[in-house]
């Protein structure tokens, strides 16, 4: 191409006329195409929506917004029509236009290429946000049309010392993580546990005259609620949600015109714990337990009854450290009254001594453990399943320190004797897994060696009997725990 005519390409790209063959411009033209842009660039928006058509005439006057040259933009970015014919960037179609890259934007989806702006798009093309789900969203989503409280998830009872109790001041049934809610006190109607800093609480309550619907509906509107699931029935109810920066799960139950229930408030920072737990506290709730019926595996109550083993004759006796764990009062039917004077937490001892008591039959100890084979269990069952305070004995078998089948209710702290007759440990039952539907923990039935009893009592300066003075059907006893 010769120097003349780029020279003329470039005029006639950026908006001039073309130069006449004497190599100057037609003034005319100039000022015609000076009147033209200035009177489009005061034009009003719509008219700059309308694209300029290609033809022979360039007029960058008419150029779409979209296509207006942007700064920092290189000059000369024109396209080339096919045939030579060369086109202003304001008078190419807005589809042949490189416009620069837009910032993408987060709700806006694409369909097929084509990006949809979040005020354009169906609600149900919106992707929001995941929500987070918690215990009481959790909750609403598996149980809540069921009208049944759902189950959180299985924990250790060892770990964070979960206990079936009796409470003695609204006489509801409930489990209790001991160790996360160490304090015990009293609520405005019943009783109640926290943790240290308080960021657990747990608090029974009991209304001797309460209308239970007003009840739900002033739980459900307390301030500072926001419930998330919840369910009424005629004999009771539950709710779950969230109270400022805790979590709160409510249980109720009533009988006539009385209304007994439970509150579990803890800290949403404690969830990975207390989530599981907490529901595992409002589904092993009981408002009105039947006292006719066979307790739970491993619930505390009131009045306990276990087994123990007498191993001195002024009164000494070994049995459960759990068995008479927190006993206001401690009964040795016929002998009366007894104390717990020591404890071996780490294998789940405790030394009970009968004081006035003299001429018992010690039980004969073993020369050493054993680690399986066939047993005999001697203890005294529980009033439940017995009438009287008579000893009885039940076959088992001993299988990696395990006894099986399990014994009857109150064979906790019975001996257990080889063929010999001799004692060769004691039942021990230990809390296992807690379900997550909170009904009690699966209790492991082990047995403490008769070594580890011998060195628990050489300890308190007892010397175990070693030749049988007779039967060691004599040697146990029951012993009753009557706690707060």
């Amino acid at each position: 191409m010769s120097p003349a005519r780029l020279n003329d390409d470039i005029r006639t790209a950026f908006g001039y006329a073309r130069v006449e063959g004497d190599g100057r411009m037609n003034l005319s033209v100039i000022i015609l195409g000076g009147v033209v842009a200035g009177t489009s660039a005061f034009a009003p928006p719509c008219a700059a929506q309308t694209p300029a058509r290609t033809g022979a005439t360039v007029v960058p006057a008419t150029a779409p917004n979209a296509a207006v040259k942007k700064p920092g933009a290189k000059p000369g970015a024109a396209a080339a029509q096919p045939g030579g014919t060369v086109v202003s960037p304001a008078t190419m179609p807005n589809a042949a236009v490189k416009k620069p890259a837009a910032k993408p934007r987060p709700a806006a989806a694409q369909t097929g290429g084509t990006v949809v702006s979040p005020a354009t798009t169906p609600n149900a093309a919106v992707k929001k946000p995941a929500a987070k789900l918690g215990l009481a969203a959790a909750a609403r989503r598996t149980e809540h049309e069921t009208g049944s409280l759902p189950q959180g998830s299985s924990f250790s009872a060892e770990a964070v010392g979960w206990k079936l109790i009796e409470d003695a001041k609204t006489g509801v049934r409930l489990g209790v993580p001991e160790k996360l809610v160490p304090r015990l006190g009293a609520s405005r109607s019943g009783t109640s546990w926290s943790s240290a800093q308080g960021q657990i609480q747990i608090e029974t309550f009991r209304l001797p005259e309460a209308a239970l619907p007003a009840l739900f509906d002033e739980e459900r509107k307390s301030s500072h609620r926001r419930v998330a699931s919840s369910n009424f029935k005629p004999d009771g109810f539950f709710i779950l949600g969230t109270q400022g920066l805790k979590s709160f799960v409510v249980r109720a139950e009533a009988q006539g015109s009385e209304v007994r229930g439970v509150t579990v408030l803890y800290d949403q920072a404690t969830e990975g714990t207390m989530s599981g737990v907490a529901l595992a506290v409002a589904n092993a709730f009981v408002g009105f337990p039947n006292p006719n019926v066979l307790p739970p595996a491993g619930l505390r109550r009131r009045v306990e009854y276990a087994s123990a083993i007498v191993v001195s004759s002024n009164g000494a006796l070994v049995t459960g450290a759990r068995n008479v764990d927190r006993c206001e009062v401690i009964t040795v039917p016929p002998f009366g009254h007894a104390e717990r004077t020591a404890e071996d937490k780490t294998n789940g001892l405790a030394l009970v001594r009968l004081y006035g008591a003299h001429n018992l039959a010690p039980a004969p100890f073993a020369e050493s453990n054993i680690d399986s084979g066939d047993l005999t269990l001697i203890g005294v069952a529980d009033p439940l399943v017995q009438n009287s305070d008579a000893v009885t004995v039940a076959p088992a078998r001993l299988s990696q320190q395990t006894i099986e089948p399990p014994p009857k209710p109150g064979f906790s702290g019975a001996a257990a004797a080889d063929a010999r007759g001799r004692l060769v440990g004691m039942v021990d039952l230990r809390p296992g897994i807690v379900a997550g539907n909170g009904a009690g923990a699966a209790q492991t039935v082990t047995i403490v060696p008769v070594e580890t009893i011998r060195a628990f009592l050489q300890a308190q300066q007892i010397a175990p009997a070693g030749a049988p003075a007779a039967a060691i059907n004599q040697s146990v006893v029951r012993v009753i725990c009557v706690r707060k």
